[in-house]
């Protein structure tokens, strides 16, 4: 008779989320690895999804995985830092 696998399941799977975001530098920030310190100071996986960066102003499009409380946090730092935030609307469409 086969036994049955009892399943692991901890708290932070509950939580963890994941989200698109805008970021808009503005022109003193652009030289900043800000990318770099999210993922020093916050436990969340950051994924860089597009990119545009001119002498005037970053606009980064980056993907924020983790827990929520986290991602709050993390948002909440780069709008004190100077960062514009806003979120990435996607449609989706039904097929």
């Amino acid at each position: 008779m086969a036994t049955k696998k009892k399943k692991h399941v901890t708290t932070t799977a509950k939580t963890a989320q994941q989200t698109r975001l805008w970021l808009m530098y503005p022109p003193k920030l652009i030289t900043k690895p800000l990318v770099w310190q999210l993922g020093q100071k916050f436990k969340l996986v950051t994924n860089l999804r597009q990119a545009s960066v001119t002498d005037e102003i970053g606009i980064v499009c980056l993907e924020l995985a983790g827990e929520r409380r986290e991602i709050k946090a993390a948002i909440k730092w780069l709008e004190k830092t100077g960062v514009s935030v806003e979120p990435v609307e996607i449609s989706i469409l039904a097929s």
